[in-house]
């Protein structure tokens, strides 16, 4: 079996640039025996920096380099000049991007437009050099500062998916199939369960040229959220969804139950997940008639329901309507979607899939917050 493409976790080593040291100087020149010190200020370090990108789909490119730095800052020199700056380090991902701290699980940034940059790392600042402390009383300062330390750290990269309606029903209900109907998708269609391994996003075509996206993640079995089936690795995609469509086939003994158990799940998951709005799919409606269609909405959920059938088309315009009018609300805004504060939660370290190429070396995180620039002293003396 090939591996797949699309990968949505990573684990990556970034570590920003030092900050150059100060030069401790003084200037020479002919007939000028003591010109007083004269060096220059250290550069300072590269930052860590992410940036969205439209253009990126997955995380693959993260998943063979996992180390990333940034260049350090050179040191002063004679004359006031100052160290040259360390050259960032700009890593692209893809919009819907979500950073998390490896150790903790502290939520660090969120990338979900394109073009932003946020700043992972700083760089250290460079350190002063003598030029700086010269003062009435000290007129011959032979010490400088030497630049910060930089910051290191582990980070896990978590790619949600950015999409308008979020399919969610258990293996084999026919979400793939009612992808590949609505839109021009092509996702993987087999008679058996687990089917589809990785989320296909499609666009669906409405009417007067409106459109909106699709995404078929794949299915959840009663115990997802504690890691069951595939668990927790694609419930994240759902977390972005401005609308979920629960897929039950006609056929289920009990769909209220399926439906209960689904729900179940996602709020086990993340409780916050029940504020999004909800349309009920029922397909492979060509196998029933509509007597049974009736006994069947009897006993369904109060949300707005559709009865469909991706084979023969039954239902699919209906649907499209149900789900663009669930959608099109006054007050429904898809930038701020972007911005939901749902994903802006930790990470449970505990719960997070295990990747077999990930490097498990340990490294100390460097702590700035003890660090002062005015008592780090250099007493290294240079060229005089």
């Amino acid at each position: 079996m090939t591996e797949s493409n699309f990968v949505d976790y990573v684990k990556i080593f970034c570590r920003s640039g030092k900050g150059g040291s100060g030069s401790v100087h003084f200037h020479r020149a002919k007939y000028l025996p003591k010109g007083g010190p004269d060096g220059g200020d250290g550069g300072d370090g590269g930052n860590i920096i992410l940036r969205g990108n439209r253009n990126c789909r997955t995380l693959l490119h993260l998943r063979y380099q996992r180390h990333f730095f940034a260049e350090n800052g050179h040191s002063g020199s004679r004359n006031q000049s100052s160290g040259k700056k360390g050259e960032s380090k700009i890593i692209e991902v893809p919009c819907g991007t979500v950073v998390y701290d490896a150790d903790t699980g502290e939520f660090l940034c969120d990338i979900s437009e394109h073009g932003q940059e946020v700043i992972l790392l700083k760089g250290g600042r460079g350190g002063q050099g003598n030029a700086r402390f010269k003062s009435a009383t000290n007129q011959t300062p032979r010490y400088a500062q030497s630049g910060e330390p930089s910051e290191e750290r582990w980070v896990i990269m978590e790619l949600k998916l950015l999409a308008d309606v979020g399919l969610v029903g258990f293996p084999n209900a026919g979400k793939s199939t009612l992808l590949s109907v609505v839109s021009a998708a092509k996702p993987k269609i087999a008679d058996y369960p687990f089917t589809t391994l990785e989320p296909n996003l499609g666009m669906v075509e409405y009417r007067d040229g409106k459109s909106f996206v699709m995404a078929d993640i794949p299915g959840i079995i009663e115990g997802a959220s504690k890691g069951k089936g595939l668990g927790l690795r694609f419930l994240r995609h759902i977390e972005r969804n401005a609308l979920l469509l629960f897929v039950i086939p006609a056929d289920s003994e009990d769909i209220r139950k399926e439906y209960d158990t689904l729900v179940n799940e996602l709020i086990q998951y993340n409780p916050q997940l029940l504020n999004k709005r909800r349309v009920l799919a029922i397909s492979k409606s060509d196998i029933v008639d509509e007597e049974k269609m009736k006994k069947i909405a009897q006993d369904l959920p109060d949300i707005p329901y559709v009865f469909i059938s991706s084979i023969t088309g039954f239902g699919i315009d209906k649907l499209k309507d149900v789900l663009w009018e669930t959608l099109d609300f006054e007050d429904f805004d898809p930038h701020v979607l972007l911005k939901d504060t749902l994903v802006h939660r930790n990470l449970d370290i505990t719960s997070t899939p295990l990747d077999e190429t990930e490097d498990n070396t340990t490294t100390n995180e460097t702590d700035r917050s003890n660090y002062n620039l005015e008592n780090t002293i250099n007493y290294e003396e240079e060229d005089f």
